[in-house]
């Protein structure tokens, strides 16, 4: 994608809900920093789950927020990593040519980016632009759920279930630097890379069931929601802990609530901790992250890379499930 001239770009635009085929790549204006943002040329950028619910609109409580009939934000996008061209007069975190990366509201799917500066961190010099575009959701989304809810450290037991995916991929390697033995679980096809990453025992679920052995577990990180709270509950410790994230299973009305309130009550009749995880962007963690990859312990795991250009038929692709990792898509000019 290539500017018409200083003042504007090229972004891709949701004039209403729908898959990737509603997408249009149109020209719009290019942001201008507020006092206490930066604008970023976009070098290369990653899909989340996140942006498949704000393109679809499901759950449909969703639309009370971001728009009843179509999108209130037409930009979509959140995680990017890129260049700094402008900063507002507050911002003293970055400058012009800093390469940075982070989850914005949206927008990242476009040739330039607007966003507080708070949003994001520095890419080190040793750490690619798309590596760093397939970070910070998926990466912060672990990162949460096993450090800060399931307090996981050295010797401790933690199972993964949905290991293979964007989420799942980094829970593996996180996992590990913080000291536990993983056990992940995944399909056949993903066998290889999650034993790759670093798990120590990898569960194939179309031939094991992993509630039916008589291993406890320390912590479970639940990205699928195919299994119900009492066999989750029979395979953790006494005082083990259950992470349950946005992967939750629901329906296009209500989404995950259902299931995230049943996890919530739960936890008030046990001894066990039942907690669901609603990550929340912070540039401290994207820098945690980035001294990972950089020290060898986090590889980003990108299945695809596609020019930006191609971002629909990317949607489609992504939204298809089963990912081996993460979709990244890179700015032709970049």
């Amino acid at each position: 994608m290539t500017d018409v001239d200083t003042a504007s770009m090229t972004a891709w635009v949701a004039p209403r809900y729908g898959g990737g085929e509603v997408l249009r790549a149109e020209i719009v204006p290019r942001p201008v920093p507020g006092e206490r943002d930066v604008v970023v040329r976009v070098h290369a950028a990653s899909l989340c789950s996140g942006d498949l619910h704000l393109l679809n609109g499901t759950p449909y409580l969703l639309r009370l927020g971001f728009g009843l009939r179509r999108p209130k934000r037409r930009t979509i996008g959140q995680n990017l990593a890129g260049e700094v061209v402008s900063v507002g007069g507050l911002v003293t975190e970055f400058q012009i040519g800093d390469r940075v990366f982070g989850e914005v509201p949206g927008g990242a799917f476009a040739e330039y980016v607007r966003a507080d500066a708070g949003s994001f961190a520095t890419v080190p010099a040793a750490l690619g632009m798309e590596e760093a575009a397939a970070i910070p959701d998926s990466g912060m989304t672990a990162l949460q759920g096993l450090r800060d809810i399931g307090k996981v450290g050295p010797g401790q037991r933690v199972l993964i279930n949905g290991a293979s995916g964007g989420v799942g991929s980094f829970a593996v390697q996180i996992a590990k630097a913080l000291g536990a033995h993983v056990t992940a679980v995944c399909s056949t096809r993903h066998l290889e890379m999650v034993r790759r990453i670093g798990a120590d025992v990898v569960v194939d679920y179309t031939v094991d069931d992993f509630t039916r052995t008589d291993v406890p577990y320390d912590a479970i990180f639940d990205l699928a929601g195919n299994r119900t709270l009492r066999e989750y509950r029979r395979v953790l410790t006494p005082d083990g802990v259950y992470i349950s994230s946005a992967a939750a299973p629901g329906d296009n009305w209500l989404g995950p609530i259902r299931w995230l309130s049943s996890v919530v009550l739960a936890d008030l009749f046990t001894r066990q901790t039942l907690k669901p995880l609603l990550m929340r962007p912070a540039a401290a963690d994207l820098d945690y992250l980035a001294a990972l990859a950089i020290d060898g312990s986090l590889q980003p795991v990108i299945e695809r890379r596609i020019p930006m250009a191609e971002t629909p038929s990317a949607i489609a692709a992504f939204a298809e499930g089963h990912a081996s990792g993460k979709t990244v898509l890179i700015a032709v000019d970049s």
